[in-house]
């Protein structure tokens, strides 16, 4: 069955033009249930209550601003692995780079692709298939359960953003070799143009910050990129 099947989508926008382009092109594409809210105060609500598969989150928002919906449902348990790709009109790096911090998986700048759009959402949708189907996997005293979407330090659970829990199951599956910041966008973030490496840099640096003394594991190749410890 493609992971696509019969996935629930929330647009969060309060542009009804926009609104109506994604829903007619996720149709044509088959496979989404559309939901939809005008304002981040409704879209969260939706969203709490609705559990859907991936989230279409404008960055500017009435009632409640779309960063501020995105930390708030990447903060909660209920909530905090359901894909979000925000779209915005703005295209400053210092936005992209924010709104991935917040938890975001994916940033989309107006005018877009609405054919873009949609294979990226069956990107992300893709790979968090792939991953609930992997085995769990150890490197010093840190352990993933993909499955559960779980990370545990000496067996103390540590909460981590969908990205930062992908980038560290991306080093941990290659454990000793090293990672080229390059590959780490491609492979993590999915696509080469949405951000550039500095923002891996601050991505490792914040994961190195939730494991604490475990994030020694974590290694820094000078010129290349990052590595796990083997030992």
């Amino acid at each position: 069955m493609d992971a696509v099947s019969s996935k629930r989508i929330l647009i969060v926008e309060d542009e009804n033009d926009v609104v109506d382009l994604l829903t007619l092109n996720l149709r044509k594409a088959g496979g989404f249930l559309i939901s939809k809210a005008g304002d981040g105060a409704t879209g969260l609500t939706k969203a709490r209550a609705e559990k859907p598969d991936f989230i279409i989150l404008d960055l500017m928002l009435p009632k409640i601003p779309g960063l501020e919906v995105c930390k708030i449902l990447k903060s909660e348990a209920a909530t905090r692995h359901i894909p979000i790709l925000m779209l915005t009109a703005r295209a400053e790096e210092i936005d992209r780079v924010v709104g991935l911090e917040c938890g975001a998986d994916d940033y989309v700048t107006k005018p877009f692709s609405p054919r873009e759009i949609v294979l990226r959402i069956k990107a992300i949708l893709r790979r968090g298939a792939t991953e609930e189907a992997d085995d769990r996997l150890s490197a010093g005293p840190i352990t993933i359960d993909p499955a559960r979407h779980e990370v545990l330090v000496n067996g103390k659970r540590v909460e981590l953003t969908s990205l930062e829990f992908k980038l560290l199951r991306t080093l941990m599956q290659r454990r000793g070799r090293v990672q080229e910041r390059d590959r780490l966008l491609n492979e993590v973030w999915g696509y080469e143009s949405v951000i550039d490496t500095r923002t891996v840099d601050t991505h490792v640096r914040r994961l190195r910050e939730k494991l604490g003394r475990a994030g020694e594991v974590v290694e820094t190749v000078r010129g290349f990129g990052y590595r796990v410890r083997e030992k």
